[in-house]
Parts: C-alpha cells; sequence; structure tokens
C-alpha cells in the first residue's frame, strides 16, 4: 500500500465542494487523515479567496489510476474538464506526494506546488511534518518554517464539519 498525500481546493460554493470531495475520496480509498482548513487569496488570477486543505490515504491504486480517480471525482462536482489553470473551481485534487517517488509521468512527483504554494505547503506540513521531501531532502515542516510567510496570504479558518460525519 502506497501513501499519498492529496491537495483539495475550492473557491465556488467551496464548503460544499470540498465535503462532498472529501466522502467520494473516502469512498475510494477508505480512511482519510485531514489537516486543518485554510483560506487563501486567487494565486494567478483575480478571484474569491478559496479553502484549502490537504488529506491523506492509502492506496494501492498505480499513479496513473489514482490521478484517473481524482479528475472523476473532480468532474462528479462540477469541475469542467479542460477549463483554464488559473480560474474559479468547484473542486480541484491534486496527488501531492505518492510514497517517495520522483517522476515526470504520468505527473510531476513530488508535485512542485508543495515548494511554491503556502496553501499547499502548510497543510501538508501540519499533516506529515516530519516526512522528506525526497527532491530537495528537507522535512515539510522545515520548509515551511523557511517558506517566506509574506509572500502568500494563507490563514487557518473554522471549518464545521456536519455532525456524524468523520473521514
Amino acid at each position: 500500500m502506497a501513501r499519498i498525500y492529496i491537495s483539495l481546493g475550492s473557491n465556488i460554493e467551496p464548503e460544499q465542494h470540498l465535503q462532498a470531495g472529501l466522502i467520494s475520496l473516502r469512498a475510494c480509498f477508505g480512511p482519510l487523515r485531514l489537516s486543518s482548513m485554510y483560506e487563501s487569496e486567487a494565486v494567478g488570477f483575480s478571484g474569491t479567496n478559496f479553502l484549502n486543505m490537504v488529506a491523506s490515504a492509502e492506496t494501492d491504486l498505480n499513479i496513473a489510476a489514482v490521478v484517473a480517480q481524482f479528475k472523476q471525482i473532480e468532474q462528479n462536482h462540477g469541475r469542467l474538464a479542460g477549463a483554464k489553470k488559473f480560474s474559479p473551481r468547484t473542486l480541484d485534487l491534486d496527488l501531492l506526494v505518492y510514497d517517495h517517488v520522483v517522476c515526470q509521468t504520468p505527473v510531476v512527483l513530488p508535485r512542485a506546488e508543495i515548494v511554491n504554494n503556502a496553501f499547499v505547503l502548510w497543510p501538508l506540513a501540519e499533516l506529515a511534518p516530519e516526512l522528506i521531501h525526497p527532491v530537495v531532502d528537507k522535512s515539510y515542516a522545515r520548509l515551511w518554517q523557511e517558506y517566506d510567510k509574506d509572500s502568500q496570504r494563507l490563514w487557518p479558518v473554522t471549518f464545521e464539519w456536519p455532525p456524524g460525519l468523520t473521514f
């Protein structure tokens, strides 16, 4: 079984879409570990703020199958295939880490956004502080500690899950 880390984000009815996305992820991958929820300004375009978090799960699927499953979940929750990269979204799921794999195909792993975007790095550092980034050879906690926090605005938010909903 491989340990995977998944970035989730939304800025269109984000509470609804993130909750639905997590329910779908749990149905596909079983129990999830979740970071806190964070709010951030849109990066790369002018738009409403995003809610972001990171989830972790275990899977016996290969990388291509995991990514295909994410795309299907996104589409099931209103994401339009072929939409511009920097645009509002109902649900964005990105594979950040698949065990300690470093690859270029079928996707780049570990995902470059880890070291570039606070909305990925902070929740990942919270969920897996001691895990070592296999390319830069630093823990995610250390990477977050060294990150230029003035470069992107990000703050934790309280997120109330419906009663009885567990991951």
